[in-house]
C-alpha cells in the first residue's frame, strides 16, 4: 500500500516517530507521501522526509484555508523552496535517483479551493491555485488537490492545465463530478470516509474504474472505522481497501496491488 496523502509532519507524530513508521512498514504500507500546507510547513516536511528519504516523500504546497491577506508573500516562499529542491535534479527525474542527495518533490499540494467555512478569499485562492498549477506544469509534477464546496470552480481552473495531473485529495463527491475527475486524467484519493455509515461514497465510485483510485488517509485526521476519532494511521487504509473491495467485488490484496500501481505511475515512484 502506499499513503498517497498523509501529515506526518503533523506534531502528534513527534514522539516515537522511529516505532511508528516501523508499525506502518509491518502493517504492508511501502511509501508515505507527505504534502505541505503553508510557508510555515516547509522546514518540518523537508526535514521529515530527508531523515527517512526511502520511505517519506514530499509535496510543498499552500492549501485553500490558509489563503489569507499574506497570500501572495506565502506563495513566494513556497515558489523559492519548491525551485530550490527541486533544481536539485533534471526535470522529468524519478524520486529515488541515486547521488542527489536529497529527493526532489513528488508532488504541488496540498493546494485546491475550500468554500465551506469562509469565502473572503474566494478570488485569491482562485488566484493561489492557478499560481501553483502553473509551478506543476513548469516542473512536471503531479498535484495534490483540495476541493471542498468548490467542484465546479476547481474543475474549471484544472482544465486550464491540460498537461498538468494529479489526484482529487479526500474525494467525496457525486458519480458525476468523479466521471468528470476521471475523464481529465486524474485519479480519486480514497480514505477512511468512506468507511464512515450513511457514507455515499461507496455508491458514487459504481462505474468509476479501479485504475483511477488511490489510497490516502489525511492522517492525522479521517480515520476509518473502527478507529473513527482516533490518530489516523496509514497502516488503517487495509479498511478502506476492504470496502472498496465489497464496491468491486473483489480481494482487498487485489485493491491495494491496482492502487499501489497507481500510486507509483502518478508520483513517478520506483521501489
Amino acid at each position: 500500500m502506499i499513503d498517497t496523502h498523509c501529515h506526518i509532519d503533523d506534531p502528534q507524530y513527534a514522539e516515537g516517530l522511529d516505532a511508528f513508521l516501523a508499525e506502518q512498514r509491518q502493517g504492508g504500507v511501502d511509501a508515505i507521501l507527505v504534502p505541505g500546507v503553508d510557508k510555515t510547513s516547509v522546514k518540518d516536511v523537508l526535514e521529515v522526509c530527508d531523515r527517512y528519504p526511502d520511505y517519506l516523500f514530499p509535496a510543498l504546497g499552500l492549501h485553500p484555508e490558509n489563503v489569507k491577506e499574506d497570500w501572495q508573500e506565502q506563495l513566494q516562499v513556497l515558489k523559492a523552496a519548491v525551485d530550490t529542491r527541486m533544481c536539485s535534479a533534471p526535470l522529468n527525474s524519478l524520486p529515488f535517483r541515486e547521488g542527489m542527495g536529497v529527493d526532489p518533490l513528488i508532488a504541488i499540494g496540498e493546494i485546491g479551493l475550500d468554500y465551506h467555512w469562509d469565502v473572503t478569499f474566494k478570488e485569491q485562492q482562485q488566484e493561489a491555485l492557478r499560481e501553483q498549477m502553473r509551478w506543476a506544469e513548469q516542473w512536471h509534477l503531479p498535484v495534490m488537490i483540495h476541493s471542498r464546496d468548490a467542484a465546479e470552480d476547481t474543475l474549471k481552473i484544472l482544465r486550464e492545465f491540460p498537461t498538468v495531473k494529479g489526484v482529487m485529495h479526500c474525494f467525496s463527491g457525486s458519480h458525476e463530478v468523479a466521471e468528470q475527475v476521471v475523464k481529465m486524467g486524474y485519479y480519486l484519493g480514497i480514505g477512511g470516509v468512506i468507511t464512515f455509515k450513511n457514507c455515499k461514497l461507496a455508491e458514487h465510485l459504481v462505474g468509476i474504474p479501479l485504475e483511477r483510485l488511490v489510497l490516502e488517509t489525511d492522517a492525522p485526521y479521517m480515520a476509518p472505522v473502527p478507529y473513527r476519532g482516533k490518530r489516523n494511521e496509514s497502516r488503517w487504509m487495509w479498511y478502506v481497501a476492504e470496502r472498496l473491495a465489497e464496491v468491486y467485488n473483489c480481494t482487498a490484496e487485489h485493491i491495494n496491488e491496482v492502487t499501489t500501481a497507481n500510486a507509483k505511475s502518478l508520483f513517478a515512484i520506483k521501489m
